[in-house]
């Protein structure tokens, strides 16, 4: 039986190296696709990958956790495998926990000193003085270390706070007489300095998160329903290039015209000439954007790639009906357990809400805690649901863009991202993926992220220090929850590192429980909003915002508008354009009308 729960036990942490390696993917190509192509930087590249592949490492160790604290107990007798012996289980916990707190411990040196000290970095760089001789490595490194040595002494005031000042919910969390709650207020004075630094930075994460994710989580789907074109690149490049013969033959008339006048050109002629030159402009980033599409004088892999992601377009209208089924049950599942948690909890802000047990069917956690018998099937849904919530961040930063207050500082854009925006944007992104792991370990499954599976048998025990089995007594099998009757209950149900964790965090420090709980609500508002709007219009931007990048991005969406033709798609696998009778074609309607 000890070699099975070995087996077990080294499988989980198997499934989760595949998940890392998974998420260094997604890190470097998220990193590839929005950072520029002109100002491209090694080390700001490498810390970006670095850092989003730890902070997605630390919120995939959610699933490894429940998984394994699930695998201690036999949820249908109420008991603890024979393997899963105290010593084991507290070897398991001290492992997660080293592992939680390393991730956690480099996620705040990566946010509050390494990508500051890059940042600085790829400031202090002048290509004209270092052309001239009078920048060298060591005053450039110096003036990176001057600005970053603000964010060491912030990093040092924090835990210097939670060092040394006392929990402020300490003395109402001792009036709780449940041994899990002790155990929460038990302590070191280390542990309690990163329990504050953390929850601090869990707090600042889901003020971002309220927004960003918020927005991303609404148009996400929305934006995969209306990816289809409405003009295949091919059609486009041949309509565009008869447009732009057409164009051109026309200034050449009105320049041929008033060459022969002495009085020269007319103001009519000169507004129409100037109109000419504007679209032609325009129509040539549309020529070129076109040809981009095609995979023009590229590699072959990426005109491959270019025909499969043509050829699955069609099907990205039933993933986006999917994603947004997937959304509102997410923000359902969220909404019930809010409610839940506000209405019914006995200890309500001072201990961030804990709930004894959910009182209305939730159906995220009832779909976790069933899933959770065939594992893997669990690990790789919640997986999944960590990948949308942080797509839908990075979706939600694209649209909103880094700002303060209604002032955008930087635009984030597929291949047009400053190195700058790219590192505030990593920053931004950790502090809501923290903030991620609260909502979906506190709302989305809270009891599923707490206990997993287990489960305990609700009968009195003959002798103090017995366990009753519930062999005979199926109906006394309840799952496991903070709050208890029974005194053994705590020796079959293990919490997660997480829940134990995230409520030391609510506990200790309610101001941060409070914000964090109530700061669910406006997520789910913000969303709403979103949601029902995008429904019924896109947002534009507005003309003051408009530079020369934004009018290529305007343009860029001839490839992506919200009309959906199956002709289109075929033509960009095919790579020929329909023929058309009219020379322009389609470009009449497509393209000239479009740009007036």
């Amino acid at each position: 039986m000890a070699s099975a729960g070995y087996i077990q036990v080294s499988l989980i942490w198997v499934a989760y190296a595949i998940a890392v390696l998974l998420a260094l993917v997604i890190a470097v190509i998220t990193t590839f696709t929005w950072q520029t192509h002109r100002d491209r930087s090694a080390i700001i590249s490498t810390v970006a990958i670095i850092s989003l592949t730890a902070l997605l490492a630390t919120v995939l160790l959610l699933p490894v956790d429940i998984a394994l604290v699930s695998a201690t107990t036999n949820s249908a007798l109420g008991i603890k495998k024979d393997w899963a012996t105290p010593t084991r289980i507290r070897n398991i916990l001290l492992t997660l926990k080293i592992v939680y707190y390393s991730l956690y411990s480099f996620d705040a040196l990566l946010c509050l000193i390494v990508i500051p000290f890059s940042y600085f970095w790829y400031e202090e760089y002048d290509e004209v003085e270092e052309q001239e001789g009078n920048q060298t490595f060591g005053s450039r490194l110096w003036g990176a270390l001057k600005y970053t040595i603000a964010f060491i002494l912030l990093v040092v005031i924090i835990f210097l706070v939670g060092f040394f000042v006392p929990a402020s919910g300490k003395g109402r969390g001792e009036h709780l007489d449940l041994d899990f709650f002790k155990r929460l207020l038990d302590e070191n004075h280390g542990e309690k300095a990163l329990t504050f630094g953390l929850g601090l930075l869990i707090t600042l994460g889901t003020l971002m998160y309220t927004l960003y994710t918020g927005v991303g989580l609404a148009l996400l789907p929305v934006s995969f329903i209306k990816s289809a074109p409405s003009v295949s690149a091919p059609q486009l490049s041949e309509n565009t290039a008869s447009q732009l013969e057409q164009n051109r033959e026309r200034q050449r008339q009105l320049e041929m015209c008033s060459a022969g006048r002495s009085e020269g050109m007319s103001q009519k002629d000169r507004r129409e000439l100037e109109a000419l030159a504007r679209e032609e402009r325009t129509l040539v980033r549309r020529e070129r954007l076109a040809a981009e599409a095609q995979g023009e004088g590229k590699s072959w892999i990426v005109r491959t790639w270019t025909k499969i992601c043509a050829v699955f377009r069609p099907i990205k209208l039933i993933g986006g009906l999917l994603l947004i089924l997937i959304a509102l049950l997410v923000w359902v599942s969220m909404l019930i357990t809010g409610i839940d948690k506000a209405a019914n909890s006995v200890c309500k802000e001072h201990c961030g809400y804990i709930l004894a047990h959910i009182n209305v069917f939730q159906p995220v956690n009832w779909i976790f805690v069933q899933t959770a018998r065939a594992f893997p099937v669990d690990y790789i849904l919640m997986v999944l649901l960590i990948l949308l919530l942080f797509s839908s961040s990075i979706t939600g930063l694209a649209t909103v863009g880094i700002r303060f207050l209604w002032l955008r500082i930087f635009q984030i854009r597929k291949g047009r991202t400053a190195p700058q925006a790219l590192l505030i944007a990593t920053v931004m992104l950790a502090l809501i993926t923290l903030a991620i792991n609260y909502a979906v370990a506190m709302l989305v499954a809270p009891q599923y992220a707490a206990f997993g599976t287990q489960t305990f048998c609700d009968l009195p025990a003959h002798h103090a220090d017995e366990i009753p089995s519930c062999d005979n007594h199926p109906e006394a099998v309840k799952p496991c929850s903070e709050w208890v009757d029974r005194h053994y209950s705590m020796q079959v149900c293990t919490p997660t590192v997480m829940s134990s964790f995230l409520n030391r965090v609510t506990l200790n420090w309610p101001v941060f429980g409070a914000i964090d709980f109530w700061g669910q609500f406006v997520f789910l508002a913000v969303f709403l909003i979103v949601f029902l709007t995008s429904l019924f219009r896109t947002p534009q931007m507005g003309l003051s915002e408009f530079d020369e990048d934004a009018e290529a991005d305007e343009e860029e969406g001839l490839l992506a508008s919200t009309g959906r033709r199956f002709g289109a798609t075929w033509q960009d696998i095919t790579g020929r354009a329909k023929k058309t009778t009219n020379g322009a074609g389609a470009g009449d309607s497509s393209g000239r009308s479009e740009i007036a």
